[in-house]
């Protein structure tokens, strides 16, 4: 079945509701030890706000995303980015490394993705992401589809959630080193309530549903999901699980 609408960004709606993504980047950014003058590609680089810390650090650092507006407020940030199609990376053997941060699970593509990396990379390049892992938002998807398949709706996940073990063989299977990969249970605090988390990341979803009944049917998942999402202090939590790796190109 195809899907009413992909899933789209808004800057402002995002600081609001999503700005927990980056500011959670800290090992991931750790990971890839960024070092003085390195050319560097953040892929799925959003509104910037990793891609400046790595800037940050001396770097020379370009940023790709598919959404207009988020690549649009990162050049606000004075950065270098462009609109670009993570699954359709067209580089040739420009960069240090690859970084990516909570990008790589909307491109399904994924030995697309891993194909346009390894050609984006310098031999002896390193690649760095983290992402949505087996498991990640369980909760949420299992209760979001139960929903929509009680009023006869069904739609494929727009993510890519893989289990180490796959992910491991795909990098593999281009020729990668893989140096670090796992599989990372990260419990996470949401800025506001699972609506919000919903309208701000499970467009593709909520949007299946017509404009008149949606905000109902969100209250009602809320109240589904408040006994295992929301604690007595009145925080939302969401069972995010990450996988996340660091590779090399063999020189």
């Amino acid at each position: 079945m195809t899907c009413k609408t992909d899933q789209q960004w808004d800057p402002v709606a995002y600081e609001r509701h999503g700005r927990f993504v980056s500011d959670l980047g800290t090992p991931v950014l750790d990971l890839l030890q960024a070092a003085e003058g390195e050319r560097i590609l953040d892929l799925g680089c959003g509104d910037g706000a990793l891609t400046l810390k790595i800037a940050g650090r001396g770097c020379d650092v370009l940023g790709v995303d598919s959404s207009l507006p988020m690549v649009e407020a990162a050049r606000a940030r004075g950065l270098d980015a462009e609109v670009m199609d993570g699954q359709m990376l067209a580089f040739d053997q420009p960069f240090d490394a690859v970084f990516s941060n909570a990008a790589l699970h909307w491109m399904p593509k994924a030995e697309q993705v891993i194909d346009g990396i390894w050609k984006a990379l310098k031999p002896g390049g390193r690649f760095v992401a983290e992402f949505g892992g087996h498991g990640n938002i369980a909760t949420i998807a299992g209760a979001l589809e139960a929903a929509l398949a009680a009023r006869g709706l069904r739609i494929p996940r727009p993510w890519f959630f893989p289990t180490p073990e796959r992910y491991n063989a795909l990098l593999k299977k281009r020729g990668f080193i893989v140096d670090f990969l796992a599989l990372v249970p990260r419990r996470t605090a949401l800025p506001g309530d699972a609506g919000d988390w919903l309208s701000t990341f499970a467009q593709p979803f909520i949007m299946e549903v017509s404009d008149d009944e949606r905000p109902a049917f969100i209250a009602a998942l809320l109240e589904e999901l408040r006994p295992v999402m929301c604690d007595d202090k009145g925080t939302w939590w969401a069972d995010y699980v990450r996988v996340r790796c660091r590779a090399s190109k063999p020189r």
